[in-house]
């Protein structure tokens, strides 16, 4: 099935969906399709209802009884009743449901399936029984996805003792969009641009499509006017969507402790004491929060790479980070007309340390997991993360923005490269001394196989005449600017 012309990417999607929406089964089969909101999984699943001539149903937070009636007038719609079916329960509306594929494989979608779910709480086990090989003698075959942006719900919904565990022939998560695909996206040719852009807005599509209509910033000059009229805007869409987004998680109840906690890391509080600080409360405290943020896909919980009992707590969508870095201590001012660019330009530094800085790493981790070539840094990276690497005779410790590991040929672990990363900086010689001493003192750890670490550094301003020179007749140093990052290997 040839994807819709107006569909940007989503090509493993779209040949997914496609797949599942062709299996020739008689009988129904399930699948379900999940991710965090605004990503474009309805647009994906009306293109294919659309193409395959297939029913789709979206539900709302609403009553059993009028989800029934909803869910009745669009299926008879659908079929061509002459009048709404009255189901008296979800067990008569499933059983037609699977009814529906008089000629061959038909799709059926139920989207925001935890709205329905939520009404009523058996409605799994009811799919769950409706697809027992009982119950199958009277399907057709019905290509039944159920969708929904609620994340931990979502998981749930095919885990462990689920009832649904074990029946879906489909698993499909729609992700974000890269730095690369987002900068594509966006429209926007120059690299340093699309960092900060995404810096801003990450890559979720509806971010462009319907909160700016096509706003975009036309080079970096028109950046910071961009910012004003686009995100720091009280009349626009994109203003309140940093609150927004913990309102719409029916996971997170108590939204002002959920709205600290994520102050708290955009603040540069990354493990559980400090953030337990930050807040002054106990570090006990905040277990719950913590893991109710990371099942909805609000922040990541990440290894350090070299210290075993260390962990870095980040916030995993950038317009949130960039809410509570930036917005949310400006609040006031910024919801009168008119204070936006006044108050942009005293809070620049702030986005360029607690906003840019940050996310430039973690596109600098990306682009070394997944694009850069494995000559680039001797190796296949299985795993990119930063650490923290102790320094006992100098008493300090030194960071380390991306560590790369890989295998070596005999299948033990490897540590490929260690690099570090700097927005704003011309890096020279003095950062590759640092770099290099970290690279000696991991040589003398113990369990770490470092003889053959690259080193890499990341700028978004460029490097010292010295420094390239260096880097042309040392292959073990790799310098990657901004065009290396978006178009490069």
């Amino acid at each position: 099935m040839d994807k819709p012309s107006g569909m940007f990417d989503r090509d493993f999607e779209w040949a997914e969906l496609s797949r599942f929406a062709a299996y020739s089964a008689p009988k129904a089969t399930l699948g379900v399709v999940s991710g965090r909101r605004r990503q474009g999984k309805t647009f994906l699943l009306d293109a294919l209802t659309t193409a395959t001539g297939g029913f789709m149903f979206t539900g709302t937070e609403t009553t059993e009884a009028d989800a029934l009636r909803q869910f009745g007038d669009a299926l008879a719609a659908h079929v061509g009743e002459p009048g709404p079916f009255r189901f008296a329960n979800w067990d008569e509306a499933v059983a037609r449901l699977l009814r529906i594929a008089a000629t061959g494989p038909t799709v059926a979608v139920i989207d925001e399936f935890p709205f329905l779910a939520k009404a009523s709480p058996a409605l799994p086990s009811i799919i769950q029984r409706a697809l027992d090989p009982t119950a199958q003698r009277d399907n057709t075959p019905v290509r039944l996805l159920l969708c929904g942006s609620a994340l931990s719900f979502m998981g749930r919904i095919l885990s462990g003792n689920a009832p649904l565990r074990g029946r879906a022939g489909l698993e499909l998560v729609v992700p974000t969009l890269d730095f690369r695909l987002a900068a594509r996206f966006w429209e926007i040719a120059d690299p340093r641009t699309a960092a900060l852009t995404n810096a801003v807005v990450g890559g979720t599509p509806a971010y462009r499509r319907e909160f700016t209509q096509g706003d975009t910033p036309a080079d970096a000059d028109d950046f910071d006017s961009w910012v004003v009229r686009a995100v720091l805007n009280p009349g626009r869409p994109l203003f309140r969507e940093g609150r927004y987004l913990l309102a719409e998680e029916p996971e997170l109840h108590d939204t002002a402790l959920y709205h600290s906690v994520l102050a708290a890391i955009a603040d540069g509080n990354h493990n559980r004491g400090g953030i337990a600080s930050y807040l002054g409360r106990k570090s006990t405290d905040l277990a719950h929060p913590l893991a109710v943020l990371q099942d909805v896909g609000m922040i990541t919980h990440e290894q350090d790479a070299f210290r075993r009992n260390r962990s870095a707590y980040r916030i995993a969508e950038p317009l949130l980070a960039f809410y509570h870095a930036v917005m949310r201590p400006a609040w006031g001012d910024l919801e009168r007309p008119g204070r936006a660019p006044d108050v942009w330009r005293r809070l620049q530094p702030t986005f360029r340390s607690k906003v840019v800085g940050p996310h430039f790493e973690r596109i600098c981790r990306e682009w070394t997991r997944w694009y850069c070539d494995s000559g680039t840094i001797g190796g296949f990276p299985s795993n990119v993360a930063s650490g923290t690497v102790p320094d006992s005779a100098n008493r300090t410790a030194h960071e380390v923005d991306v560590a790369a590991f890989g295998q070596d040929e005999t299948g033990r672990e490897r540590l490929l490269a260690i690099g570090e990363c700097k927005w704003n900086d011309i890096m020279g010689l003095g950062h590759l001394r640092r770099l290099d001493q970290i690279r000696g003192l991991l040589r003398a750890r113990e369990g770490v196989n470092a003889e053959r670490t690259r080193l890499l550094l990341f700028s978004g301003a460029g490097f010292s005449d010295d420094l390239r020179a260096v880097a042309r007749h040392d292959a073990a140093v790799q310098l990657v600017d901004m065009g290396r990052l978006y178009t490069g290997a």
